[in-house]
């Protein structure tokens, strides 16, 4: 139950992020990498942080963790749009992305970890 609700909640975030992404910029990448950047923090700062002691563990790990930001983050969307970029022959924008979003969602998650640090 905390999975499915989480993912609920997730999946209408997403998606309210995108649609403001969609009428701010031309493309749906910058919606998508948002939310993959910031979830993949999220996710880095909630596996370290002793928010938990707080709550529940299942909490954190069942509804934020794997519900709520497993759904705000989209691997799926990122892979569509490679491809549709890479079809309109778009290389360096492709390239760029892939780049930014594996990059960038690492760095953020690494970071995420290490504010629990300090």
């Amino acid at each position: 139950m905390l999975v499915a609700a989480g993912g609920a909640l997730g999946a209408l975030l997403r998606y309210f992020l995108s649609n403001i992404s969609k009428s701010l910029f031309v493309s749906s990448i910058y919606g998508t990498v948002s939310v993959n950047i910031v979830g993949s923090f999220l996710i880095g700062y909630f596996i370290t942080s002793n928010f938990g002691n707080n709550l529940s563990e299942n909490f954190v790990r069942f509804f934020i963790i794997i519900g709520l930001l497993g759904s705000f983050t989209t691997f799926s969307a990122f892979s569509y749009e490679v491809v549709d970029l890479l079809n309109s022959k778009k290389y360096v924008t492709s390239f760029t992305y892939i780049f930014i979003s594996i990059f960038i969602c690492i760095m953020s998650a690494y970071l995420g970890t290490l504010l629990n640090k300090f």
